[in-house]
């Protein structure tokens, strides 16, 4: 599967990135390395206006001409901001993939950003930004990072904040596309188009960006970051001369710093109170990342409305062993959230207000029984091991039968490491996790040993929204199972 990947670099250091299956469709992609982990204190939120602005006026089109383009070209067309990348990305026909490589060079080098798209865009993001705070299992994931990673990197918000909307002008924005939108941190990647093809496509479209004078190149620089993770200079000193600094080159090489925390926010016109428990993950270069994955498929989890049955995770622990026995659980979900440099892996769960502090005590019994190997019949077996292994196999299969799903997977891969692990690669992984090895992990992860290759602080991150008050003493629960920095007390 190795083979089907190709990776070229340009002159000016764009990657090119394609892999040759067929079809009736090709995906077609661009890769920035920017996002929300790369903002100052002055440009907070600017990626989340950037992804709304993207098929906006261009020096070539107005607003109205971009729009009839898309429309013509039918298909999926989409841009998107996360924390580590902005992608615009399209599923069209193999004929129009020239067309939307055109599209997405005009977007990309030559928009306009106008004064009065920004403003709209503005008055959009505040209504989002509402929105999305009434819907717990939308906020608290945000809320979770920013808790996870206080002041630093991945703890920025992918929302704009509602105080910076104003200070988000054109020139913010363009300064900021200057800053980041360089050839050595953009990936053009294509599926199902021949590789020539797509390089020939790249050089007309991106070739002629001029190569930069201080290249930030993004495999360098992730490498960087993963080299400074847990050394050297300590958090309070490089806060201090990031914000000092606000440099791209400091900002594009600061690791992530885990602080860990707990905030609960009151919000009681919620009918359930939600709850996330989380320690600090895994990194995607780190060894135990698949038997990480592995572990939550195993705990997996769902709604309490779930349709259960074969293959929807109806034998995984949170199911049977939560959502089963407590009636009054409305939800119970495991996740695993994993960056270049670090990770957050965790429950999400949901009940009536009046369960809230025994829902706690429930998530953090299952954290502890996944990382212990003497509870007896309570462990993990052979068999639900080997249930969850397959699950992962064959989610990973099917996830990259879709065209988006490989595009993006082959973009963000080169983006990152210059290259792509084959499927073959990380099936084997997943193979080679046994017993003893999910339990090292899960216990390297719930015991906050992950702190001594991070230099994070190995504490819990707890965050909640609803009827919080009955949540009277999180942090004693956590020390009972021994889970964080915490001491076993059993």
């Amino acid at each position: 599967s190795t083979g089907l990947s190709k990776v070229t670099t340009l002159p000016n250091g764009v990657r090119v990135a394609s892999e040759n299956t067929p079809g009736h469709f090709s995906a077609v992609g661009v890769y920035v390395d920017a996002g929300s982990r790369y903002e100052s204190t002055s440009t907070r939120g600017v990626s989340h206006i950037l992804d709304r602005l993207a098929f906006k006026s261009t020096t070539n089109a107005t607003a109205d001409d971009m729009l009839s383009k898309l429309e013509s070209l039918g298909g999926n067309i989409m841009c998107s901001s996360s924390r580590e990348s902005i992608m615009y990305q399209s599923a069209v026909f193999n004929q129009d993939v020239p067309q939307v490589m055109s599209i997405f060079a005009d977007v990309i080098r030559n928009p306009c950003i106008a004064p009065d798209e920004v403003e709209e865009q503005r008055q959009t993001a505040l209504y989002e930004i509402q929105d999305i705070w009434s819907k717990p299992e939308m906020i608290l994931p945000e809320i979770l990072h920013t808790v996870a990673f206080k002041g630093n990197t991945l703890g920025n918000p992918l929302l704009c904040p509602p105080d910076n909307l104003a200070a988000m002008t054109p020139e913010l924005i363009k300064d900021y596309m200057k800053t980041w939108y360089r050839p050595e941190r953009m990936v053009v990647a294509v599926c199902g188009t021949e590789h020539d093809a797509a390089v020939k496509m790249a050089e007309q479209y991106f070739g002629s960006i001029p190569a930069s004078a201080t290249p930030l190149d993004s495999v360098e620089t992730h490498k960087i970051i993963q080299q400074r993770q847990g050394k050297g200079t300590s958090f309070v000193q490089s806060l201090f001369s990031s914000s000092k600094a606000q440099n791209p080159e400091s900002l594009a090489t600061q690791p992530a710093y885990y602080t860990g925390g707990i905030e609960l926010v009151e919000s009681p016109e919620q009918p359930f109170t939600h709850v996330q428990v989380a320690f600090e993950g895994l990194p995607i270069h780190d060894d135990d990342i698949y038997a990480l994955a592995t572990l939550q498929i195993l705990l997996g989890g769902g709604g309490s409305f779930s349709a259960g049955g074969p293959g929807k995770g109806m034998y995984s622990r949170l199911f049977t062993n939560v959502l089963n026995q407590h009636y009054w659980v409305e939800s119970c979900t495991a996740f695993n959230h994993c960056y270049t440099d670090s990770g957050l892996f965790g429950i999400a769960a949901s009940c009536r207000p009046e369960y809230a502090s025994v829902l706690l005590e429930v998530v953090c019994r299952e954290l502890d029984l996944v990382a212990r190997q003497d509870v007896g019949h309570l462990g993990v077996n052979k068999t639900e091991l080997n249930r969850a292994k397959n699950q992962l196999k064959s989610s990973l299969l099917m996830n990259l039968e879709s065209r988006m799903v490989q595009l993006e997977d082959l973009g963000r891969q080169v983006q990152v490491q210059g290259k792509k692990t084959g499927i073959d690669e990380m099936l084997s992984k997943i193979d080679a996790v046994d017993l003893d090895k999910l339990a090292q992990v899960a216990s390297r992860i719930v015991r906050g040993a992950v702190s001594v290759t991070s230099g994070g602080s190995g504490d819990a991150t707890i965050v909640a929204q609803g009827e919080v008050r009955g949540i009277t003493n999180p942090r004693k629960i956590l020390e009972k199972y021994g889970l964080g920095s915490g001491k076993k007390t059993w």
